[in-house]
């Protein structure tokens, strides 16, 4: 078995003709919907980045117990099983997030990988003396810093150094991608990722992608929106959307490339291709910008995947309701591997439905659908929760845990996932460097809402139905056992005691 396995960041579904979306000609998205089988109910699990990959590597959901953190000692990872199993895997990716604190033990889990630089804020060109001048000049006051430790820094220094499209950190990462091929393509079990950050803020395209959707601005470069509510003038807020549909056009035009390669080596016979993403991206909708502000509203949570199995070719579409946890027991099934026991999520590759599935941010609501309603239940006070995280790998996104942090921690047992493993018990505290970044701090919506997406698809108007909301906890409470959340996990939710 050979598989191929394309990850995006941020791609928006309901942006793709195959789903419905008209904004955006994506004609190699609907060329690969024609190959494959169209996942319409397909869900995250924990959000952001990292903890989405933590999802996807390991088959389990991860938030209730986790904000973004490494792969810890007892975690399962789908390429590292493979690898051991005389399956290479290799990653090919521009997602500089795992060469930091937060990610630095997912890329090792792979034979081999290449990783290709200068996407967002990753440090990688060095320029001590910026040329400020020009650059306040060049891009909007809202995306510009002279502060040496912001996150717009290093990007206004690694866009001096990509011009060209061959410049561009997707295009290279596709083009490592044919190169891995080229090698490979004639040889036998191998696993081969391609993930980009695009089309991940900040939305910087080559300009032949930008041209069809020019909106007369004149202003300074205005690529990147804020993550909160949208205070943006009408024009200004047209060219942040503008910018993200030329990258997603970039997108669509890597996909056809690798579309193209397989046609011309007919390798629909004997390789899997898989194409998803993390999340999706608010552009405007419920008046935000992005994610991890905000409710978890349908654009981001809601997310495409496409799936192509050799052995049994053709086009479908399946309304089976499937989460992100499932990509690994689904890989692990491509090679005839079973999954560890701790495995939450069910191949795809099988019969099977499952009648719900949670999802959320660590510290935020638990969220949960069963496919017709979704519902969001938050902690009556975010600030006031009582909330832990569990670890032996003690780091955030880009920083270790503080001192402070760690002075209040104790020791708890394992969980039924740990392989007998104790863990750290950190106490949240807003000093935290994740509080007010990724976790309960940033929130600036906390009710408790229902949502039937029958008849309120674009979730605008909250359900008050009692016998569907208590359905909905029925079916978060047992999801959360299955998960074996710990116990101030229901507490926090007042969901009562553990049973």
């Amino acid at each position: 078995m050979k598989t191929v396995f394309v990850l995006f960041d941020s791609l928006n579904r309901h942006m793709l003709g195959c789903y419905g979306g008209t904004r955006i000609p994506t004609p190699n998205f609907d060329r690969l919907a024609a190959r494959t089988r169209v996942h319409d109910r397909h869900y995250v699990g924990s959000l952001p980045c990292m903890p989405a990959r933590r999802d996807l590597l390991t088959g389990r959901l991860t938030f209730l117990h986790r904000s973004w953190g490494p792969l810890e000692p007892f975690d399962n990872a789908f390429p590292e099983l493979l690898k051991t199993r005389g399956v290479h895997s290799h990653l090919v990716t521009d997602h500089y997030h795992y060469w930091e604190d937060g990610g630095a033990t997912y890329h090792n889990r792979y034979s081999t990988f290449d990783f290709v630089r200068g996407q967002e804020s990753d440090p990688w060109k060095a320029m001590v003396q910026p040329p400020w001048e020009r650059l306040r000049e060049k891009y909007h006051e809202r995306q510009l810093s002279n502060d040496p430790i912001s996150k717009f820094l290093p990007h206004v220094i690694n866009r001096e150094f990509i011009r060209e499209e061959k410049d561009f950190p997707s295009v290279q990462c596709f083009g490592q991608g044919f190169e891995f091929l080229d090698t490979n393509r004639q040889a036998d079990n191998w696993f081969l990722q391609i993930e980009t950050f695009d089309p991940h803020e900040p939305f910087y395209a080559p300009a032949r992608f930008k041209e069809p959707f020019k909106t007369g601005w004149n202003g300074p470069i205005r690529d990147w929106p804020r993550y909160g509510r949208v205070d943006e003038l009408p024009e200004e807020a047209n060219e942040l959307r503008a910018n993200y549909y030329a990258v997603v056009a970039l997108c669509d035009f890597l996909l056809g490339q690798l579309l193209d390669y397989f046609d011309r080596y007919d390798m629909w016979k004997d390789t899997a291709l898989v194409v998803t993403t993390d999340h999706g991206f608010l552009l405007g909708e419920h008046d935000f910008w992005a994610k991890n502000r905000m409710n978890m509203y349908e654009e981001i949570v809601h997310i495409p995947l496409f799936t192509h199995d050799p052995r049994s070719p053709g086009s479908s579409r399946t309304t089976r309701l499937t989460q992100s946890i499932d990509m690994a027991p689904t890989f692990l099934d491509l090679y005839g591997i079973e999954p560890p026991a701790e495995t939450e999520g069910s191949s795809l590759l099988r019969d099977g439905d499952r009648e719900a599935t949670i999802y959320g941010y660590f510290g935020g609501a638990v969220n949960v659908t069963d496919g017709r309603y979704t519902y969001h239940r938050f902690p009556t006070d975010l600030k006031t929760q009582e909330i832990y995280q569990y670890t032996v790998m003690p780091s955030h996104l880009n920083r270790l845990f503080t001192p402070e942090e760690l002075s209040a921690a104790t020791l708890a047992a394992p969980f039924n996932w740990t392989k007998q493993v104790p863990l750290l018990k950190v106490p949240v505290i807003e000093r935290s460097p994740m509080y007010s970044n990724y976790g309960p701090g940033s929130l600036l919506e906390s009710d408790t809402r229902l949502y039937d997406l029958k008849t309120d698809p674009g979730q605008e108007r909250p359900l008050v139905d009692p016998a569907v909301e208590a359905r909905m906890v029925g079916l978060m409470r047992g999801l959360m056992a299955s998960n074996d959340a710990p116990s101030e996990a229901y507490s926090r939710l007042a969901l009562g005691h553990v049973a």
